[in-house]
């Protein structure tokens, strides 16, 4: 799949929106990706999450991981792809934490799975638990890179299917658009 397929199944689906977003991040931006928009479409969601497996095919991963909420059913649909189990990391006071049982292991290789990485905050809390717990990090893999470059080095390969140069703000420099329009955090919290 090309990027620009990719975006299209985003606008098809309503899920890539313009106003003004309050990103998870603090950031300010005209554009989202309301990843649920296009992933509540399960076709759609299997066809974009196997294109994104494609790419960390061969990695040699036991399992995939992702953060709770938006990674669960990229991370779901990637390790369904790849024959692989999948975990995910989900939010107990504030930050990620296994629980269910879920485990990582001494040695065991995971692909960290994201919908959207901006400022790679959930990637890196999701990074620290697999080392954490013994674990090796084989790969980052996220349907929309958003981060313009910007992203942090999370010590493996990443990849992702689209990726952006999307415009962001911090929040005491908005421009007069922005600024005179209220903010909407459309995501998960």
């Amino acid at each position: 799949m090309t990027q620009d397929e990719i975006l299209s199944l985003f606008r098809q689906t309503n899920a890539l929106l313009d106003g003004h977003f309050l990103l998870r991040s603090g950031l300010h931006s005209r554009q989202f990706f309301q990843c649920a928009l296009l992933l509540k479409e399960t076709p759609i969601a299997a066809r974009i999450c196997a294109a994104l497996a494609d790419k960390v095919r061969g990695i040699g991963a036991d399992a995939v991981i992702s953060p709770a909420l938006g990674g669960v059913i990229v991370g779901h649909e990637v390790a369904r792809a790849l024959g692989l189990p999948h975990i995910f990391a989900e939010k107990e006071e504030g930050r990620l934490v296994l629980r269910r049982g879920f485990e990582i292991g001494e040695g065991r290789r995971f692909i960290v799975a994201e919908d959207v990485v901006t400022r790679g905050g959930r990637v890196q809390e999701t990074v620290d638990i697999v080392r954490a717990g013994g674990g090796v990090v084989a790969a980052i893999a996220t349907l929309v890179d958003r981060s313009g470059g910007n992203r942090p080095d999370f010590g493996a390969p990443f990849v992702s299917l689209v990726e952006l140069n999307v415009e962001t703000f911090e929040p005491g420099k908005l421009p007069p658009d922005l600024a005179a329009t209220p903010a909407v955090k459309p995501g998960s919290k």
